[in-house]
């Protein structure tokens, strides 16, 4: 008989089939590496508000039995980052915004303390964690929940701003978990979809207040006195105010207006500074003037919480104007949402007098709800970082200085004199008066310089400041505007009112248009 090798292609198919077989009957195995660390038991508190997660169905745990895991969070500010969350006790005993570690299938005992009087929360959004709001020092909420997957997921707290800055952490989840078959592990959860759209706005605050500050609302000058002991006090206020009409926004303001008091002062004199924050506000707000020779401008003499006061003193050596702003974390949001003012230098001798003074800021606001939208406005994050304004305004209000109440006004042959600044903090400024020529202009709000003369549009940078100065010579409503006009059809107009006899040899027509762009 002839001995025959064994045809290799019929080996190949036979162990192909083996493996098939194998893979078919044995189940899938997802194995993550072993947790990097354990809680420790941590001390108790007081109010318990229960939340339990809802367990997958079809999914077992390779756990012999479940583990109650303990953590305690505490918030924390003005360390780095300037907001977080703090372990305590175990482990995590001071360590800012720890990992949190446990098995799959475990249950997490999660204590989180409020460790100051500023509104926060905390969120995890994949097991529906959610402690509500914590507003008063010491307040403390525990929730409960099964953690049934395995993966890295954030915790966070939710307040406009916080997360941003800092407040947020890792729960990192391991272990194994046994599923029967590739459809439960892929195609049992729902498909995601992507949310392009906004929540339904809410209606506009009953409670609104008007927030624009007169423009005529500046003080006097300081004539030719000396150098002097000067006390400014000055209280930080959060409010909901009208945006627009049938539209309202929570502000943050100085003194409850926006921009802030206006505040004046000669290069010389001692300012002995007191900021007050109220007790109703759930931020800490501060202050940076542009005008403080020393760190952070008051800025770190002057994070106050809320019911808190602070104060510092400062010798004003150079005359300008300057803008001021608050300068707690996140310093774009509490600007955009109001705090911002500026404070007028004035040089030995004082300024030369005029007939009219006025006082006129602009900011960009970023709301969750396209211009227009009537409602109430809530703050956007997103936009605000991506530098894409929903409003633009001057002292703070779309048309702010369009009605009867805020106009600007002066008479034919007055001179008219404009303290002009840019809050932002995103947008710069082509500050144009239409129908009108600058006669004199203190660039940058440099008032020791030889002004400009003769011009038609300064640009003001975000932060900086503008003096300009002008006769009227007409009777009329002229419209103080930015040169990028498209910000005009998101808020950005005031009118200035000149009233007196008509002057036909500088300015008229024969005809009178029924329209005009202007």
């Amino acid at each position: 008989m002839n001995n025959k090798g064994v045809n290799p292609n019929i080996v190949g198919f036979v162990l192909i089939s083996l493996i098939v077989l194998f893979f078919a009957v044995v189940p899938i195995h997802i194995d993550i590496g072993a947790p990097e660390v354990l809680a420790t038991n941590a001390t108790e508190q007081a109010s318990k508000h229960t939340l339990r997660n809802r367990e997958f169905a079809n999914v077992s745990y390779t756990q012999q039995s479940e583990q109650v895991l303990e953590y305690t969070l505490s918030t924390i500010i003005g360390q780095t980052p300037p907001m977080a969350f703090i372990g305590v006790g175990g482990d995590i005993d001071g360590q800012i915004n720890p990992t949190l570690t446990a098995n799959v299938g475990d249950k997490i005992k999660l204590t989180v303390i409020n460790g100051d009087p500023v509104l926060h929360d905390l969120k995890i959004d994949e097991f529906n964690v959610n402690t509500g709001e914590l507003v008063e020092d010491g307040q403390t909420v525990v929730v409960e929940f099964v953690v049934d997957k395995p993966g890295e997921f954030e915790y966070y707290c939710s307040v406009v701003g916080h997360r941003d800055i800092g407040m947020h952490g890792k729960l990192r989840v391991v272990g194994e978990v046994v599923v029967g078959n590739r459809e439960e592990l892929y195609g049992s959860q729902p498909p995601t979809t992507t949310q392009n759209q906004p929540e339904p706005i809410q209606p506009a605050a009953e409670n609104a207040r008007i927030i624009v500050r007169n423009p005529a609302d500046v003080p006097p000058p300081v004539g030719d006195r000396g150098p002097a002991n000067i006390r400014v006090d000055m209280t930080t206020l959060e409010v909901t105010g009208f945006l627009a009409d049938g539209t309202t926004f929570n502000y943050f303001t100085f003194d409850g207006t926006v921009p802030g008091p206006m505040l004046r002062v000669r290069v010389g004199d001692t300012i002995e500074f007191h900021l007050k924050n109220d007790a109703t506000s759930i931020f800490p707000h501060s202050i940076d003037l542009h005008s403080v020779t020393g760190q952070g401008g008051g800025a770190v003499y002057t994070q106050t919480l809320p019911g808190g006061e602070t104060s510092f003193t400062f010798k004003a050596l150079n005359p300008g104007l300057y803008v001021y702003h608050c300068a707690t974390a996140s310093i774009p949001h509490h600007i955009s949402s109001g705090m911002y003012g500026l404070i007028l230098v004035e040089p030995t001798g004082g300024l030369p007098p005029v007939d009219r003074e006025f006082y006129v800021m602009q900011g960009d606001i970023y709301t969750s709800h396209e211009y227009g939208t009537q409602g109430h406005q809530e703050f956007n994050m997103a936009h605000m970082r991506d530098e894409r304004a929903d409003y633009l305004v001057f002292n703070g209000a779309v048309g702010g200085l369009t009605s009867p109440e805020y106009a600007l006004r002066a008479n034919v042959g007055e001179t008219v004199r404009i303290y002009f600044g840019v809050g932002g903090p995103n947008y710069t400024s082509s500050f144009h008066v239409i129908g009108e020529i600058f006669d004199r202009v203190y660039a940058e709000g440099s008032i020791t310089s030889q002004p400009l003369t003769d011009i038609q549009t300064t640009l003001v940078p975000t932060g900086g400041a503008v003096i300009v100065e002008f006769k009227v010579d007409v009777p009329g409503t002229y419209i103080l505007v930015d040169h990028s006009l498209s910000r005009l059809e998101r808020g950005l107009v005031g009118y200035l009112i000149v009233e007196g006899e008509p002057q036909p040899d500088i300015y008229h027509s024969n005809v009178v248009g029924e329209e005009s762009g202007h």
